[in-house]
């Protein structure tokens, strides 16, 4: 896929991303996961009648397969609607991307299915791609880290400032990037550190053990900022959780609903060093759900 023009918007959408200085008086950024199906154009709009100003959305059918070739004309018409109302949207890779996969012919489709998505992510608006780090399916942690880098690093080689952020996950089954160390073991293995960016979970955060509630969070940032830094949290999933924490269950729950509660939440949402990160909402709830939770986050910390 060749480099399309600049349009207009694009630097107040490169603008949008730029990281915050702790403590400022940044804007709260809080939106959905929502469709693609009609476009970026549509995707703007429906974050829009959702009162959110970002929206996260895949970059293809989240099972993976062939990608729907990208219409130039909603590209201008989306990147210029999202510009002028302040919205800024983040691309996530299908669930089904395993770049550390047993089985080496799924490993080569999740090469080229990053290395494509991370170039339709910025012709789609993105500054960012989020992606799951993959399970190692019995090959061991460790291993698992270590084929991560192997493959992140010529993807990353590549030409192109779309940034790839890695999730925080759960732990479940065989999945790596539990652990801050782990994550942190990548970021620095690739040798990349402009292309490489977490984006955290509170449910999957959660899930691995974290505390977040009160001084917890201040002692998890506090670790983060040591292992990996603050400021390439480049967004943040919110979500509460179905399970209690160290479950590595990963159940999301709408806000309030789960074990993390609403007072959990508010204290990461209104976190003083986490100013101007994009918050976006995976709750299991339709855009009524969402357009509520939307709602109830931007009264969490008022002013």
């Amino acid at each position: 896929m060749g480099r399309r023009r600049p349009i207009e918007g694009d630097a107040a959408l490169r603008e949008a991303s730029a990281p915050r200085e702790a403590g400022g008086a940044s804007q709260l950024r809080i939106g959905a996961h929502v469709s693609i199906a009609d476009g970026v154009t549509g995707a703007v709009r429906t974050a829009l009648s959702l009162g959110g100003n970002t929206f996260q959305f895949f970059t293809r059918n989240p099972r993976g397969g062939g990608a729907k070739a990208l219409d130039p004309a909603d590209l201008e018409r989306g990147l210029t609607l999202a510009a002028r109302h302040d919205v800024l949207p983040v691309a996530h890779a299908p669930y089904t991307v395993n770049l550390i996969s047993a089985k080496p012919e799924v490993r080569s489709f999740a090469r080229r299915t990053v290395a494509e998505d991370l170039e339709r992510a910025g012709a789609m608006g993105s500054p960012f791609l989020v992606l799951h780090p993959g399970s190692h399916q019995g090959a061991g942690v460790e291993a698992g880290l270590k084929m991560l880098v192997d493959q992140l690093r010529p993807i990353l080689d590549a030409p192109g400032d779309t940034q790839l952020l890695l999730e925080t996950m759960a732990g479940s089954g065989s999945e790596v990037g539990f652990a801050l160390e782990q994550l942190a073991s990548v970021l620095e293995g690739t040798g990349a550190p402009s292309r490489l960016g977490v984006c955290g979970d509170t449910c999957h955060l959660w899930a691995a053990g974290y505390e977040l509630a009160g001084e917890g969070l201040d002692r998890f940032l506090d670790r983060l900022d040591a292992v990996i830094g603050v400021k390439r949290l480049r967004a943040f999933h919110l979500n509460d959780s179905r399970f209690g924490r160290g479950s590595h269950k990963d159940r999301h729950a709408g806000l309030g609903e789960g074990e993390m509660g609403l007072d959990l939440l508010r204290g990461v949402v209104c976190h003083p060093r986490l100013a101007g990160v994009p918050f976006l909402l995976e709750t299991p709830q339709d855009l009524d759900g969402y357009r509520r939770e939307i709602a109830l986050v931007k009264s969490f910390c008022p002013g």
